[in-house]
């Protein structure tokens, strides 16, 4: 019964938050002034409640207001409200796993070789105490576990991605090229670029669907007018690369890799018809924007993507 009325008398925190400052700063005028909104705002606020407490608050004296012991009553009990209230949301946040010092972040395998280390460094000189957990996956996959909010934040191709930008942020961080990868023992031209039409007949490891690079394989292909002949899916980029190194077939590799595979797999750009460019990108809630372990997250980000810029 109590929670009706107070649902229909409309007293809500804010009059509440107005009723605790008049108590505590004694006039209309120091009230206004510490909340920054006008006397008749605080005045409408004092004479509202009242109206929906149902009982006197206040007697004028003058042009003061002089507290009643109603009044001092009720100011002992909107203190209790407020601190429950605090610990609520503050055990809402801990569920969610906002606000606690620990960041859920999902990405793509081959963004782990030098992305995703200089971001956590960064991230634990601007926040020592923040722990990062780190899920590894496919773009699709990620993508879900972000709507699902099972990840607090993803980075991922968004080239590949269908992204919802009115519920998601997306900050971009670079673009990288694909190039066509083959065992050392394969014959290429690396002062030329790879046109995919000469390779019909090599066998090809793929990564499997859902993943950044098999959309561009499979447009690649397209253009080049056939089918390629894989010899196997797997679901990380490491696996896919180690089975190029041991000759099994070719594969299209994104730039990132390239630093650390150029001594041991043959790399060729692609030739114009097949050039693709991914697009990597932080991507988070548009709702936890102003989480502060996102807000520190993309701070990184942009001075990352900066010096990229810079670099290149």
């Amino acid at each position: 019964m109590m929670i009706n009325q107070l649902t229909t008398n409309d007293i809500t925190f804010r009059k509440l938050t107005i009723f605790m400052t008049f108590m505590e700063k004694g006039n209309i005028a120091r009230t206004a002034e510490a909340l920054n909104i006008s006397g008749v705002s605080v005045h409408r606020a004092l004479h509202t409640l009242e109206e929906n407490v149902r009982c006197p608050l206040f007697v004028h004296k003058g042009r003061n207001l002089i507290a009643q012991p109603a009044a001092w009553t009720l100011l002992e009990y909107c203190q209790e409200i407020t601190q429950l209230m605090e610990r609520g949301l503050e055990e809402t946040r801990k569920t969610a796993g906002v606000g606690q010092g620990r960041l859920r972040v999902g990405t793509l395998y081959s963004l782990t070789l030098e992305t995703v280390p200089h971001l956590i460094m960064g991230m634990k000189l601007r926040r020592p105490d923040l722990e990062l957990d780190l899920t590894m996956g496919s773009n699709e996959a990620l993508l879900k576990m972000l709507e699902d909010g099972v990840l607090d934040a993803i980075l991922i191709s968004i080239s590949e991605s269908e992204i919802d930008r009115n519920s998601l942020e997306v900050l971009p961080l670079f673009h990288d090229d694909i190039y066509l990868a083959a065992p050392m023992s394969a014959t290429l031209d690396a002062t030329k670029k790879a046109d995919l039409r000469h390779y019909r007949n090599e066998k090809f490891v793929s990564l499997a669907e859902g993943f950044a690079t098999y959309a561009g394989f499979q447009e690649a292909f397209h253009i080049a007018g056939f089918e390629p002949s894989i010899v196997t899916r797997v679901n990380d980029i490491f696996s896919m690369l180690s089975l190029v190194q041991a000759g099994v077939g070719f594969c299209l590799m994104p730039g990132r890799m390239k630093k650390m595979y150029e001594n041991t797999v043959k790399l060729q750009k692609l030739a114009e018809p097949y050039q693709m460019q991914q697009l990597i990108a932080i991507v988070f809630a548009r709702n936890r924007e102003r989480d502060p372990s996102l807000l520190a997250l993309a701070a990184e980000g942009r001075m990352y993507a900066r010096t990229l810029n810079q670099n290149a």
